[in-house]
């Protein structure tokens, strides 16, 4: 139905308010309204409620089919992604997926492995209407020097269709080589990425934390944390590190996935870390694909007993910037999703409870990761900003989220593109011993 010129109107788009700049509209409970959206020239020209009661000459009628913004993803793996056909998890716990994972990382992660696993979780993403997309990119000794070079090549290959940044990611343990991490932290810098660690109760952690705080100031760079993922009340590496944060006066941007624990731990201790999360402007990721599957996992055949994703309404209601994001694809941590960042939020919605009332909730996957990963002008519509968003063919939340909508029409720069998503044998080559 879009035009190959890339120039026209559409007509009854239903439109959500947290998504859409500058539209002078009455709002239904839902937070949407209907409107005319008109592009030309790559851009959205005007998005105005309709003033006749009949659709306008020659404009596409949407019948008031929703319209979103493309999706910002910010925070995946696709370095590991789709190696489960070679190195499933043996038993779906997270000591089974490092241990499989690590051993996989050393056998197999050639340029080459690496490259074209990335490039088809990146076909599979744009396919799906995501814009941006960041991913952690294993940076243990001597992978970072095979994996970074394969990233900035797939970034510029990328660059128009999917913004990719990149972000390292090793355990805190590996700072204690602080010559080592420093020669990381300047390879990050000169890929112009984000420096990142996974977090862990350890004796020394502020210590190492502070050093990872004082690399990011001398490069510049933002920062990426995994926080937290586990089950143990006793982790509090959250706190740890917006207590860095302040401490360190760091001003650039931070954010911290998973964050697991905090939703087990007594309300005391919880109030101090979200009040010292806001105070130090921390940003917060759930990953509630890949929580569910890995947290609480049983191996005496019982039933888990908890969802795995953090507090995020607690945090939004202090003014933390909340998101959720794709994280594993086909690897050991999560044998399962397509980087679709629509089932991320129709996960979320039924997870975290992103109803009821809907509220700006669709942000979590738009607007706040774009502003967390500093690109300007993504996840929203805007008179005057890019022709990019993705039409469904769902009329309300209750039945945008009830199907795939694998038939979406997803549109860049004002045209529609092609939606073919990669074929999993284009990888059967990669999966043989």
């Amino acid at each position: 139905m879009i035009p190959a010129s890339g120039s026209y109107r559409l007509a009854n788009a239903r439109v959500h308010q947290s998504v859409t700049l500058g539209l002078a509209a009455t709002f239904d409970s839902d937070g949407f309204a209907l409107a005319d959206i008109t592009v030309a020239d790559g851009k959205i020209s005007s998005i105005a409620v309709q003033a006749a009661s009949k659709v306008p000459a020659g404009a596409i009628d949407l019948a008031g089919r929703i319209v979103l913004p493309c999706f910002v993803d910010c925070h995946t793996h696709i370095d590991k992604g789709h190696i489960w056909p070679r190195k499933p998890n043996p038993d779906g716990t997270f000591t089974g997926a490092l241990n499989a994972t690590g051993a996989d990382r050393v056998a197999r992660w050639s340029a080459e492995d690496v490259a074209r696993r990335m490039d088809f979780s990146l076909r599979s993403a744009y396919a799906h209407g995501t814009r941006a997309l960041r991913t952690h990119i294993d940076s243990v000794a001597p992978q970072e020097e095979i994996s970074w070079p394969v990233f900035e090549t797939m970034r510029e290959a990328w660059r128009g269709r999917v913004e990719l940044q990149g972000a390292c990611l090793l355990g805190i343990e590996g700072v204690r080589d602080k010559k080592w991490f420093d020669r990381l932290a300047k390879r990050v810098a000169a890929a112009k990425g984000v420096l990142g660690v996974v977090t862990y109760m350890v004796p020394d952690l502020e210590e190492l934390l502070d050093h990872v705080f004082a690399q990011a100031i001398k490069h510049g760079l933002d920062l990426d944390f995994h926080a937290d993922e586990t089950d143990d009340i006793a982790a509090i590496s959250l706190k740890k590190i917006a207590e860095a944060a302040l401490w360190n006066g760091f001003e650039g941007n931070i954010l911290v996935g998973h964050c697991c624990s905090l939703a087990r731990q007594p309300d005391i201790e919880v109030l101090d870390t979200l009040d010292k999360v806001a105070k130090a402007g921390l940003a917060i990721v759930s990953l509630p694909m890949c929580n569910l599957y890995l947290q609480d996992r049983r191996t005496d055949q019982t039933t888990p007993r908890w969802r795995g994703v953090t507090l995020l309404h607690e945090m939004k209601a202090r003014g933390i910037a909340v998101a959720v994001a794709s994280d594993n694809t086909r690897d050991p941590f999560h044998a399962y999703g397509d980087l679709d960042m629509l089932e991320v939020y129709r996960m979320a919605t039924r997870v975290l409870h992103f109803d009821h009332p809907v509220g700006d909730w669709p942000q979590a996957v738009t607007a706040t990761p774009a502003h967390v990963m500093r690109l300007d002008g993504f996840g929203t519509l805007t008179a005057g900003g890019d022709a990019d968003f993705v039409l469904f063919k769902g009329r309300s939340w209750t039945e945008l989220l009830s199907r795939p909508e694998s038939d979406r029409i997803v549109v860049r720069a004002g045209r529609a593109i092609d939606r073919q998503l990669p074929d999993y044998a284009e990888l059967d080559e990669l999966m043989v011993e």
